[in-house]
């Protein structure tokens, strides 16, 4: 097995573990015997239990940055493309909270010490591609505008993500807000011009 294959298989396991027992809960044994490896063996590519996390959390948020980028350079208008790029951000987040309710918050949350400044990377990172998405379709709205528009359409979707109760909700809701957004930088760009 390749290097690579087994530090995945160790990262799956610690997720397994995360989310049926927490972070806090979880002991290395419980990752080595997920991964049905030795515990040795799983330090052989984990130091430890906060640097399998910060490994987990590192793969998640890359893979959701990866597909947003996908989403923002797709055909399609506007909103379609900003919408694309904020559906993937629900979706690493609505995974999760399926996968692990009562533990999600721990596992994404910006509070949480061990992954705060990957959760923040992370969402400077989406905010400069909507950005990006927006002054590429709107070269009239100044780059402050469009960046202004990039951070309200990620606040609205925190906000989305606060209620996962119904999971088809979200992504409906989403769809209307961005439709909304774009439909007033219209009139954005009139009041500042």
């Amino acid at each position: 097995m390749l290097e690579d294959e087994r530090l995945d298989q160790i990262l799956d396991a610690a997720y397994a573990c995360f989310t049926r027992h927490g972070v806090r809960r979880t002991t290395m044994d419980d990752i080595a015997r997920e991964a049905r490896l030795s515990r040795p063996g799983v330090y052989q590519y984990v130091r430890n239990k906060q640097d399998a996390f910060r490994r987990l959390t590192t793969r998640l948020l890359d893979s959701s940055l990866s597909d947003a980028r996908s989403a923002a350079t797709a055909r399609g208008d506007l909103a379609e493309r900003l919408t694309g790029v904020l559906e993937v951000k629900l979706r690493l987040i609505t995974g999760v909270w399926r996968d692990s309710p009562a533990h999600a918050a721990e596992l994404l949350g910006v509070d949480s010490r061990q992954s705060a400044d990957l959760l923040e990377a992370y969402e400077t990172a989406m905010c400069e591609l909507l950005t990006s998405a927006i002054t590429a379709a709107r070269p009239d709205l100044p780059k402050t505008g469009a960046d202004e528009v990039a951070q309200l359409l990620l606040a609205f979707t925190r906000g989305l993500e606060a209620d996962l109760t119904d999971p088809q909700a979200p992504v409906r809701r989403l769809r209307h807000g961005v439709a909304l957004f774009v439909a007033g930088m219209d009139h954005y760009s009139e009041e500042t011009a």
